[in-house]
């Protein structure tokens, strides 16, 4: 029986005009091209006589993104909260692969495109810990995600405005799938992002919204602008500046006394002196050129130069956020700096004797060579004048040698070694970050193994735990939460060990932890009969 539905591409083939045997166009085809678009055209009738029915179209996804997460929130708080919704096919609480802390978010999948909306709506911001979880439709393709369709930035956001209250003020103007405002160590950064699904209500919101008062804030609105982009113009106004920053001045010298400084370099279009409230200079200042030539010429000429018993300090003109962002980069260039420096000469020394001072230290590990530091960690403590008066030992310190070499020796030949009533203990000393990072890796392992250990012994099973949700329980929805499966799902071993109970279908496992509300499994009571008393159970010691 032929299929009254062609495929796609079939579909395609028919909609494309061709030119038929009869048509006029034929009249200018060759007799080979008019046999070779018969042909076409019975193939494609052919195809279409034969073509299977197509596979019905997927359905929506239901999967909503949850973030703004409490490290603690787990998976069975989010199913008490979005199964009151509708039912929930599957919940993920994403972690870390090595430590097995949360990242902030998870996933929730529900069975039905409905109850996804109505979470959307009902359960956005809602109070998790003490923290509004902002939710949203989870895209799982990147490019999609990253795209800036619909996108806007809003800069200049009172303190006070969060996330519920950004998405009240711009949800008006179209469907919103995200909004979230900046935020560091809990305090908004004054700037944030509305993701609409359509360009015309992010057009909308611009147009409406630029310039108003938000809070008695004026803010402004307009088209996010990627990332890349946004470096590209950066690089690219640094590369034609012509804004010029001088410092270093004497404060006697006048803002007309500047301009004609500048001018014989080129023309200029602003010169401003910072002043005090009395009007007296603060030293610095910003002059802007029409031509980046100018400007250019400007900064190499006068940098470091002297200006009336002053040396100059003159260069382009910087915003804030990006002298911030430059000034970073210097400390964290100068702390890896110090790092490498320090990097397998210094040494930890713990288990010392409470009468052990820095004097004491350094004698002892002077015999392997020549020692820049040698200090004892203590609890300082402020004297009565205001002064640090050092505290008791810690129990451990630092000695820092003046090569690698020399490093190596001692901790070879100094740990275990006794000093005073106790063993010490040497090593090279690590970065913060690295201990930690190599304990969590420790942790993890150790982790991994116990959960093996169970499974290599014949007849047992890693204990599992299973949360139970109230009323029943949602099928498998992929990774993160494991539902429970039906009884005859629990896998049974080809052989029981001597000594092992005889597994039998639809028992439960050994060290299966039945939620609440889960359906007895096996063979149990009849029908009308309550539980078993002491002496129905045997009674037998």
């Amino acid at each position: 029986m032929s299929s009254p539905v062609a495929s796609a591409d079939v579909q395609a083939a028919a909609a494309v005009p061709v030119a038929t045997a009869a048509s006029p166009a034929a009249s200018h085809l060759t007799l080979e091209q008019q046999q070779q678009i018969a042909a076409a055209q019975a193939q494609a009738a052919q195809a279409a006589h034969y073509a299977p029915v197509p596979a019905a179209a997927p359905t929506a996804s239901a999967s909503l993104y949850v973030g703004e997460l409490d490290p603690s929130v787990n998976e069975a708080m989010l199913f008490e909260m979005f199964n009151s919704v509708g039912p929930v096919a599957s919940i993920r609480v994403c972690r870390d692969a090595v430590t097995r802390r949360s990242l902030g978010y998870a996933y929730v999948n529900f069975h039905n495109v409905s109850d996804g909306e109505r979470a959307l709506e009902t359960l956005n911001y809602t109070l998790i810990k003490n923290r509004p979880c902002r939710i949203m439709w989870s895209q799982r393709d990147p490019a999609l995600r990253k795209t800036g369709t619909g996108n806007i930035f809003i800069k200049n956001l009172d303190a006070s405005i969060d996330n519920k209250a950004l998405h009240d003020t711009f949800s008006a103007f179209g469907n919103i799938l995200s909004c979230k405002v900046a935020t560091e160590d809990g305090q908004s950064k004054g700037y944030g992002f509305v993701h609409y699904e359509t360009h015309e209500a992010a057009e909308n919101a611009i147009k409406h919204v630029n310039g108003m008062l938000l809070n008695d804030k004026k803010v402004y609105v307009g088209h996010h602008i990627a990332k890349k982009e946004r470096q590209s113009k950066v690089e690219e106004m640094k590369a034609n500046f012509t804004n010029v920053y001088i410092k270093n001045l004497d404060p006697e010298v006048t803002q007309e006394e500047v301009e004609a400084l500048f001018t014989k370099f080129g023309p200029i279009t602003s010169c401003v002196i910072s002043s005090d409230e009395s009007g007296r200079s603060k030293g610095f200042g910003f002059i802007n050129f029409e031509n980046h030539e100018d400007a250019k010429r400007a900064v190499d000429e006068l940098h470091d130069t002297d200006y009336k018993d002053k040396k100059l300090f003159v260069t382009r003109a910087q915003k804030k956020g990006e002298r911030e962002e430059e000034l970073k980069k210097q400390y964290e260039q100068q702390k890896l700096e110090k790092l490498s420096k320090y990097q397998g000469v210094n040494l930890y020394v713990k288990n010392l004797d409470d009468d052990i001072d820095d004097e004491r230290l350094r004698q002892e590990f002077s015999v392997y060579g020549v020692i820049t530091s040698a200090k004892v960690m203590r609890d300082e403590k402020p004297g009565a004048d205001g002064e640090e008066v050092k505290g008791p030992s810690k129990g451990f310190g630092f000695v820092c040698f003046s090569s690698p070499d020399e490093a190596t020796k001692a901790v070879t030949e100094m740990n275990s070694r006794m000093i005073g009533s106790k063993p010490i203990y040497v090593a090279l000393a690590q970065r913060k970050e690295v201990r930690k990072s190599q304990l969590e890796a420790q942790m993890a392992q150790r982790q991994l193994r116990m959960q093996q250990i169970p499974g290599q012994i014949p007849g047992m099973y890693p204990p599992q735990l299973f949360y139970a949700g109230p009323g029943g329980f949602p099928p498998q929805g992929g990774r993160g939460m494991v539902y429970p499966g039906q009884g005859g799902m629990v896998p049974r071993p080809r052989w029981v060990s001597p000594g092992q109970p005889q597994m039998h279908p639809g028992a439960p496992m050994p060290g299966y932890a039945m939620g609440q509300g889960f359906p007895p499994m096996g063979q149990g009571r009849p029908r009308g009969q309550g539980p078993r008393t002491q002496s129905q159970r045997g009674g037998a010691a």
